[in-house]
């Protein structure tokens, strides 16, 4: 960590007043209350997220996020003779996190047999999205890589030791030869982008493994140890799994581009092709995308818990500003139209964070039922959090005025992360499509879904209202041009039957006044009539 005088405040023209202290450690689980309250409803470890609450929160921390993202990935492509290297070369910050996430278990936690797995690392997701969002791209795959894996047993027992030990490895190295290893995934095509079906790339068998040629247009994380990936096989669209680094050498998977992104800059996304680079199957030729879909169903579980840390990193960070800066003789968190600002993003925050945790505990259930409600739940959660921090983040932001456009404060990192969770792993017409298609063909999951809603009824009138209402709109399914709306409204119900489970009367009722009985306007901070007080309280 960089050490440095303290700075004074006495300078040659003025003095720094009305100025808050930049902040220095920080508990990212003892400061968060309503972490600790859903974290405890959904039976995730507790002391493991105190523990890692803390290390995620130490200035040391923000510093090695800083850092990973003001030395973005480099791609080097040759060496000075020209010869091929198809490496990509970090800062150290950006290890350094990677390390941490891994030893506190980001994705060993779910598989390692003990209860509340799943809710644990959605906690841990969580913290990392305030910290820096673009390390979890790498730690999210490996995690979700494992499920799918089970799909060929040899490789599962080569890989999954590797996967979820509790250790980083970024050596370049086989398998094999080393103590932890990481996954990523190349999935999509020039030509077909979420219509993987569309895929050209040609596998063809040769003894027990196969050779792929052909493109990969997104493949995020280069330099996983391993990736999950789509080919054409003899017999249809085939699940593969593509080793970067085989006995003999490099195997034959070129980089050709790392993408300039809007955000996500710590993490290196690239554009690749396949030059009859050796893979293995996962699964039966034709059966691509039920194999891959697994890793697909949990990274999404990661993609609806993200946004909750972008909303809540923003929240914190306008808290701590307005109470520490006045305006016309008073402090700007002492002003009432600033409280319902902040009331109104907490509201936000709140109920993103009890969608995420409500997915994560539905995958640590056991049963049927637990595993429909899972794919219903992380659908909705995904969509309507991603559509709303957008907008909360920018509203947190002008809390702080022309400071928050500053690169100094984390506000534009936050900004500029805030749409991507709604885009990777299908964006919002995808995603409508897919909750439309699981009421469908699971009918357990449109089941368990009401069974959920139902079982608040007759805690809070207006929600009542609102179920009663929306259940008269869509009697059945709704038309595909209405899934947008069919969604956020089942997504704003589902948000307040967990916001009445988790019985914080101000959140629940503030919740359900503005979002499902109309008490307000278009705006955030545009309400009236909820407990401002007793919302607040909660940030400490």
């Amino acid at each position: 960590m960089t050490v440095t005088s303290a700075p004074h405040s006495e300078l040659a023209t003025h003095e720094v007043i009305n100025q808050p202290v930049p902040r220095g450690d920080r508990d990212l689980w003892a400061g968060d209350k309503a972490l600790r309250e859903a974290a405890q409803w959904a039976g995730a470890d507790a002391a493991a997220l105190a523990r890692a609450g803390g290390a995620f929160g130490t200035a040391e921390a923000w510093e090695h996020a800083e850092n990973a993202r003001r030395d973005a990935p480099r791609l080097k492509l040759f060496d000075r003779s020209g010869r091929r290297c198809d490496e990509v070369e970090f800062h150290p910050g950006y290890h350094a996190l990677m390390r941490m996430g891994m030893e506190h278990g980001y994705a060993a936690h779910p598989w390692e047999g003990h209860q509340g797995g799943h809710a644990t690392h959605a906690a841990l997701v969580y913290y990392m999205a305030q910290v820096e969002p673009g390390v979890s791209c790498p730690l999210t795959m490996t995690y979700a890589a494992v499920p799918a894996l089970q799909a060929n047993p040899a490789l599962a027992d080569l890989w999954l030791p590797k996967l979820t030990a509790r250790a980083y490895d970024p050596s370049i190295a086989p398998v094999a030869g080393k103590r932890a290893a990481t996954m990523g995934m190349a999935m999509t095509e020039k030509q077909g982008g979420s219509d993987v079906r569309a895929n050209s790339t040609i596998a063809t068998q040769e003894g027990d493994h196969y050779r792929l040629r052909g493109h990969k247009w997104f493949c995020s994380a280069p330099m996983c140890d391993g990736f999950l990936t789509l080919a054409q096989a003899p017999g249809g669209l085939t699940c593969f799994l593509v080793p970067r680094w085989l006995e003999d050498g490099r195997n034959r998977m070129h980089l050709m581009r790392l993408k300039d992104k809007l955000g996500n800059r710590a993490n290196a996304s690239s554009e690749i092709e396949y030059h009859d680079a050796m893979a293995w199957r996962l699964g039966e030729e034709g059966q691509g995308v039920r194999t891959i879909i697994e890793m697909v169903h949990h990274t999404r579980l990661d993609t609806a818990m993200a946004p909750a840390g972008l909303m809540r990193a923003a929240l914190s960070e306008a808290h701590w500003w307005v109470s520490g800066r006045a305006a016309f003789q008073r402090r700007l968190i002492d002003q009432p139209l600033m409280r319902a600002v902040l009331a109104d993003l907490t509201l936000e925050a709140e109920a993103a964070l009890a969608l995420g945790f409500g997915a994560a505990r539905a995958f640590d259930g056991q049963g049927e039922a637990d595993r429909a409600f899972a794919r219903i739940a992380v659908a909705l959660a995904k969509f309507i959090s991603n559509k709303r921090a957008p907008v909360m983040i920018v509203e947190a932001m002008e809390c702080l005025g022309g400071m928050g456009y500053i690169e100094e404060t984390p506000m534009p990192m936050l900004y500029r992360e805030a749409p991507l969770n709604g885009i990777w792993e299908g964006s919002g017409n995808v995603i409508c499509l897919d909750i439309l298609r699981t009421l469908v063909r699971e009918p357990l999951a449109a089941e368990t879904l009401m069974a959920r809603l139902h079982a608040n009824i007759g805690r809070d009138a207006r929600f009542d209202a609102a179920l009663k209402a929306h259940q008269d709109r869509w009697p059945a399914l709704p038309p595909e041009a209405e899934a947008r709306w069919f969604a956020e409204s089942a997504a704003n119900l589902l948000a307040a039957a967990y916001l009445l489970e988790l019985e914080n009367t101000a959140v629940a009722e503030g919740f359900i006044a503005t979002r499902l009985d109309g008490q307000r306007g278009h705006v955030p901070g545009a309400v009236s009539g909820i407990d401002t007080d007793g919302i607040l309280a909660r940030l400490g």
